[in-house]
């Protein structure tokens, strides 16, 4: 079994079996970006996806820096949340892949299981830009990654 795929395997299990306190959310500081919990797939929220994102990064070697550029990038792409770009792109997802289907190559979940998400585009981000603040340096200067 690939490395990627013992993590999404992995992540895939933390997010259904952990629970998380609901309170208020945004933005991840610095200082909390080791913290994680998870609410199950069909209760996920964007803070829950949020701290999925950092905690699977973070599992996959992003250092610190990284993390924080990604949590940039995927704030202003979709809110960590699991929808259609609202502009009308077609876009869909946490990072919001063009089109949709392409996080099938992730997993058949890709539109209801957040976990299925990030790791197609953790993958698709080191893939095209080769980290997180490159891809944030690209979203920066031209609106897209």
């Amino acid at each position: 079994m690939k490395a990627s795929s013992k993590l999404g395997a992995a992540a895939v299990a933390f997010v259904v079996m952990a629970g998380v306190s609901h309170g208020k959310h945004g933005h991840l500081g610095l200082g909390s970006l080791d913290s994680f919990g998870a609410t199950p797939v069909g209760s996920s929220t964007s803070s829950a996806n949020e701290r999925l994102a950092m905690h699977m990064a973070k599992d996959a070697g992003w250092p610190r820096s990284q993390r924080r550029c990604l949590d940039w990038l995927w704030t202003r792409e979709s809110g960590f949340q699991m929808v259609w770009n609202t502009a009308g792109s077609g876009a869909y997802g946490i990072p919001q892949a063009l089109p949709a289907s392409k996080m099938a190559s992730a997993g058949s979940d890709y539109m209801t299981n957040p976990a299925t998400d990030i790791r197609w585009g953790l993958s698709y981000v080191t893939g095209r830009y080769g980290d997180a603040c490159r891809a944030w340096q690209h979203e920066e200067a031209n609106s897209w990654y």
